[in-house]
């Protein structure tokens, strides 16, 4: 690993009180980043803040971000800014699902989800982008706003249709937003996750279970990687950390409106 690929990136990352959010910064500082940590849960963010601050690579800063909100989303934006002197990169993280079949869906899981990834994720992209058209084009590179999309950007499944119109709307605004934003010198990227060994697969897990789509904890995850992973295997936020940490440094700096995908081969493209 080098401790200075990542020197001079003042990174905002939202959903980074655990899984790959959590992993994504600690592995950013390690390569001389500066991190702020946005999430609702400022317990784990302060933890993780904790953490790489004691590390002695890089600095991070934790701050309390309901995605929900513009105005959190304007706040932590300009506490970054304050802290290290400025916002260079934005990655829109945060993200929800709570299963059901689809004649079963109603109005609050549809607003649930797509309030947090969808509109949440409109928010962070806007007032990062904002940020970043006020501080000036850089010298060099490119800002960089980076979602955080999934195997169901490209996909749907049965008993996730709200999480997976949520997903295909991250890819649109990468899209979309790499179209909108480049006459500013800000590039808009992202990666696709399929199944991570995360808290949230372990409560998706819990919630498939109950509504009947598997018989017993366990049998959702073993399933997916018998019969649709080509590797065989689940992945960790460990296997995602690098995609996210090269499309943060200046080698990616000649792409834009892309989604990597990072799925073990789910989703051939």
């Amino acid at each position: 690993m080098d401790p200075n690929r990542l020197m001079g990136k003042n990174i905002l990352i939202t959903g980074a009180a655990q899984g790959m959010g959590a992993t994504n910064a600690e592995y950013f500082a390690a390569q001389g980043a500066n991190v702020a940590l946005g999430d609702i849960n400022v317990e784990g963010v302060n933890e993780v803040a904790n953490r790489i601050n004691a590390s002695g690579n890089g600095k991070a800063i934790a701050l309390r971000l309901d995605v929900t909100k513009r105005g959190d989303h304007t706040s932590a934006v300009n506490a970054t800014a304050e802290e290290f002197g400025s916002i260079n990169i934005m990655i829109n993280n945060a993200g929800v699902n709570k299963p059901k079949m689809f004649l079963d869906i109603d109005e609050d899981n549809w607003d649930l989800i797509m309030n947090i990834n969808a509109k949440g994720m409109l928010f962070g992209m806007q007032e990062a982008a904002r940020k970043m058209i006020e501080q000036g084009p850089m010298d060099e590179h490119p800002y960089k706003i980076i979602n955080v999309g999934s195997i169901v950007s490209r996909t749907a499944f049965l008993d996730v249709v709200p999480y997976s119109c949520s997903k295909y709307c991250a890819l649109a605004m990468i899209i979309g937003g790499a179209k909108a934003l480049w006459p500013h010198k800000i590039t808009v990227n992202g990666y696709g996750p399929g199944v991570v060994k995360t808290e949230l697969w372990e409560q998706l897990d819990k919630d498939l279970v109950e509504i009947g789509m598997f018989e017993k904890e366990g049998q959702s995850m073993d399933h997916l990687a018998e019969t649709m992973i080509l590797m065989k295997q689940l992945s960790t936020p460990d296997d995602v950390k690098g995609t996210a940490a090269f499309l943060c440094s200046d080698e990616s700096d000649y792409m834009t409106g892309q989604l990597i995908m990072i799925d073990g081969g789910m989703i051939m493209q």
